[in-house]
């Protein structure tokens, strides 16, 4: 028992193993193997509980199917060999009812309200009462069978949207002392080192150790295109190895990995209702008492059978069960695509938004600027000022150091060699090279080494930074040799980004940034943004948004920075990118996984499609209801023609919900042909 509560609290048991094993009770391979053993018929006993849980409601449902069926039997039966075999169907047909009365009853006796279960057990009086038993079989078969179609798609449905991130292997081979050792994948930890070969699933986040592999990683960022990985680069859990081979440092395992915390995230929001979905239920609830009414009013002019005909007509819950399959299925369309939904309720909200708001720093620019201007004094050119802070910073891994080193590599100069490193956090780096002392950093560094800094470059400095670009000076023996000007970088895809929200979703965009008039401005008019905001502290962020709301506007706010939380806490739609700060992707109620803007216009054409989907999806199940009722009235239609006309709107509702998932998962499976051909 005791192994086994060490287990079930996910103690790893190889330290155990081990301390077992010096003091010679038994071997470390034998526990293993016991522990093992014992955890599997654990997860064995867990994993059947789960599935004879879920599988509750399906056999209830196949029962259901077998009674239905063998009362439509003996009703048939009953007209040709004996009537006692009508009353069998009689039964059958009851027992089937039952579930409906007591909601119906419930309802009733604590809401004083009736509901869609009323009209159902008022139908099923009439159709027994009139001894119309083959044609109540069928209606009871149908509904039954629907019910089991519908609970069939909406499992799937959820299970490939929560199951879209949890691939993972079941077993790992781990280097120990430099043998390649099988394990099992429970047993994985942080600080293993695993090998993965071409074909492969990644089993873990980590980083590469060794080794150099292309890799395909659309389930996290959306992106078809495989990215290549080497020596130091990040990787993630349940991405594929295409080709290559790789070592990696397993930094985190299980549930603390990005996928299973994405999974997980994706499960909470299926549980979300839109408001679309509410506005269905309300629908279905209203138009129960007035049916009701309609039909006991026109009792004397179209007889018990047009009563029943007409209740019979009344959509009922395939509108309830159609709503959340269409939102499950835009989920899993979404989270391919790289947009990760944290809120269900964002397609009501997304709806609404007229105004977005964009953070400028590491949303609208990049994170790391690049090389501009090089200035250089005395002997030293261009390219030796940039080698020789190349040489300082090749071990440095901020935004100024890549950089720098980019910039170098792109011009491939040669970097000297360095040694005796000393780094001031903030201010700049020391280091030693062919016997000269290198210096860089910034001009408050450069003061501080007691660097001779002319008042006409301490000027240009300044003006530099007023137009929100950085400087970094270099010196060599305490003599200034040059100064790097770095400039933000705008991304790319920005422009092209706000120009469609623009034309499409929105009325007015808004840039927010912490930085100086000037370059805020600039970017700005770069940008064809005509409201900004610039040096705004951390907490006017969240001033500005509401100041926005407060004037009647709806505000989808876009940041990825600590000072954007409060922000995006407050916003009517909040969107962070992959790679911000944790404090922004925990409050944001989307994120772009592929780390770029122009998902943003994607996540609005979703919403788009949601909607005239789900709208399609109502019309064709409302549209043969609203037939079978004016059939009722005009056309002398029985229950037989509305129950036909119900399944058909039924049919007509599913295919068209599960339309955009279809067409998704034909383009994938093309794409994957197409990329292997």
């Amino acid at each position: 028992m005791k192994n086994i509560l060490l287990l079930g609290s996910g103690i790893s048991v190889t330290p155990l193993c081990d301390y077992l094993n010096e003091r010679g009770y038994f071997t470390a391979k034998s526990l293993s193997s016991f522990l093992c053993t014992q955890r599997q018929q654990i997860t064995e006993i867990s994993s059947n509980a789960v599935k004879e849980k879920d599988n509750s409601a399906e056999k209830e449902i196949n029962r259901d199917i077998g009674i239905a069926a063998g009362s439509l039997v003996c009703a048939g039966a009953g007209y040709i060999i004996s009537p006692f075999l009508g009353v069998v169907s009689l039964i059958g047909n009851v027992y089937l009812t039952i579930p409906s009365v007591k909601i119906a009853y419930a309802s009733l006796m604590e809401k004083r309200t009736v509901n869609i279960d009323t009209l159902t057990v008022i139908t099923m009086g009439i159709g027994l009462g009139m001894h119309y038993y083959v044609w109540c079989s069928i209606a009871n078969i149908l509904y039954v069978t629907s019910k089991k179609l519908l609970l069939k798609i909406k499992d799937d449905s959820h299970k490939s949207l929560v199951d879209v991130f949890s691939d993972r292997p079941d077993s790992v081979w781990v280097l120990i002392d430099g043998v390649e050792t099988e394990r099992e994948f429970a047993f994985l930890k942080a600080g293993d080192i695993v090998v993965v070969k071409a074909g492969e699933i990644i089993p873990a986040d980590g980083y590469v150790t060794g080794g150099m592999a292309c890799i395909d990683q659309h389930i996290l960022t959306g992106e078809l295109q495989p990215v290549e990985k080497e020596k130091g680069d990040e990787v993630f859990a349940s991405t594929v190895l295409l080709t290559g081979r790789i070592h990696v440092k397993v930094l985190k395992t299980g549930e603390k990995t990005i996928v299973e915390q994405i999974g997980q995230m994706l499960n909470r929001t299926a549980q979300f209702k839109t408001n679309l979905q509410l506005q269905a239920e309300t629908l279905t609830d209203k138009t129960v008492s007035p049916t009701l009414t309609i039909g006991v009013l026109s009792l004397p002019f179209i007889g018990p059978m047009g009563t029943a005909a007409l209740l019979n007509a009344h959509f009922g819950y395939r509108i309830l069960v159609i709503a959340p399959i269409g939102i499950l299925n835009f989920f899993h369309i979404m989270s391919h695509h790289g947009i990760l939904v944290k809120d269900g309720r964002i397609f009501d909200l997304l709806g609404t938004v007229d105004t977005i708001v964009f953070d400028k720093t590491g949303t609208l620019t990049e994170k790391q600027p690049h090389v501009g201007e090089i200035h250089t004094f005395g002997k030293y050119g261009e390219n030796d000022i940039l080698a020789l802070a190349a040489a300082a910073e090749h071990r440095q891994t901020h935004p100024v150091a890549l950089a720098i080193l980019k910039e170098a590599e792109k011009r491939k100069l040669t970097v000297p060699r360095t040694k005796e490193a000393e780094y001031k956090l903030g201010y700049g780096i020391k280091v030693m090279t062919e016997g000269r002392l290198i210096q860089v950093g910034s001009l408050r560094f450069m003061e501080k080494e007691n660097i001779k800094i002319p008042s006409k470059i301490q000027d240009k400095t300044v003006s530099w930074h007023s137009e929100g670009h950085s400087v970094i000076m270099i010196a060599v023996d305490k003599n200034l040799i040059g100064m790097i000007e770095l400039i933000p970088a705008i991304r790319p895809e920005a422009k092209a980004v706000i120009q469609q929200l623009k034309k499409n979703h929105v009325k007015s965009v808004y840039i927010i940034s912490g930085d100086h008039e000037i370059p805020t401005r600039k970017l700005a008019e770069s940008l064809d943004v005509d409201n900004y905001f610039a040096e705004t502290l951390p907490h006017d962020k969240a001033k500005i948004v509401k100041q926005l709301q407060s004037s009647g506007k709806t505000v989808c706010y876009i940041g990825d920075g600590i000072n954007d939380a409060i922000a995006l806490k407050i916003a009517n739609v909040s969107v962070s990118l992959r790679g911000a700060s944790t404090a922004a992707t925990d409050t944001a109620q989307v994120i772009l996984m592929n780390g770029n803007l122009d998902q943003i216009c994607d996540l609005f054409k979703f919403f788009q499609k949601f909607e005239r989907n789900f709208k399609n999806s109502f019309a064709a199940i409302l549209v043969p209801s609203l037939i079978g009722g004016f059939g009722a009235f005009f056309l002398h239609f029985t229950i037989i023609q509305t129950i036909l006309l119900k399944q058909v709107g039924l049919v007509a509702g599913l295919g068209n919900t599960m339309l955009p998932l279809m067409k998704y998962k034909a383009k994938d499976e093309n794409t994957s042909k197409e990329d292997m051909t």
